[in-house]
């Protein structure tokens, strides 16, 4: 007579993540959600007051923004991504996602949890969605990139011409470059090992040798842009937050 252990033939429980774990997946999430004009994530950034999950996968997170007036579009995209994110982690059943002390938080929250889109939760006021706007903004993204990749290259003796024959894959691996290779592929935009360096980022296309200073002058200006932009929008965050609150 054969003997079966009892143990074999126990049925494991599923493997599920306990709440911190998810609440932990969650938080991750929420790196991938930028501030479209700053191209930063409002994690570093400090936009997440807070995230929490409860034991059955409910996830509540808390958004703050630098002022009470930061421009409804931008924070109804922060909002939505956010959103997005958070459902997207296994194991996560439900999402609310609060914006706090903004003028139109009722309708951005409103509006991301029913899942409306941005016209329909400001409804007689917003004409279109905000595809373009994001688009507009990750070229901004792709220009400062291309400043933060090149400018290295030419401090260390490269001439702009010799930017021109580069490829995304010749140039020496850094944060820099992948996140330009994202932002590019985000748009659209060759982004692979063989895609030239210098392109439009409206078209794609690579840009002729009379038009690389000029590229390289407004993805300069691009950069300090943003750079300034972050600058101003953390002072204000700090001067409206002095008492850093952890998610």
């Amino acid at each position: 007579m054969t003997v079966t252990n009892a143990a074999e033939n126990v049925v494991s429980p599923p493997d599920l993540a306990s709440p911190p774990d998810l609440a932990s997946r969650a938080q991750a999430a929420l790196t991938t959600v930028r501030d479209p004009e700053l191209d930063e994530p409002i994690t570093t950034l400090g936009f997440v007051a807070s995230c929490a999950v409860s034991g059955d996968g409910q996830a509540v997170v808390r958004l703050r923004l630098p002022t009470y007036f930061c421009a409804p579009n931008f924070a109804f995209l922060m909002v939505a991504d956010a959103y997005d994110a958070v459902t997207g982690v296994p194991g996560v059943t439900s999402a609310e996602v609060v914006l706090e002390d903004h003028f139109a938080s009722d309708a951005i929250n409103a509006g991301v949890a029913a899942q409306s889109g941005f016209v329909k939760s400001f409804d007689g006021e917003a004409v279109a969605e905000l595809g373009d706007l994001r688009a507009q903004f990750l070229r901004k993204a792709v220009m400062a990139g291309t400043d933060l990749v090149c400018r290295p290259l030419l401090a260390a003796g490269l001439a702009p011409a010799d930017l021109l024959v580069l490829t995304l894959g010749a140039v020496p691996a850094s944060p820099e470059a992948a996140r330009l290779r994202q932002r590019r592929a985000e748009l659209g935009l060759p982004a692979a090992d063989d895609a030239p360096l210098l392109i439009d980022p409206a078209t794609g296309e690579r840009v002729t040798e009379v038009n690389v200073p000029l590229h390289l002058r407004k993805a300069r200006v691009t950069q300090a842009g943003i750079e300034a932009n972050t600058s101003i929008c953390s002072g204000m965050f700090r001067a409206r937050y002095p008492a850093d609150r952890t998610a």
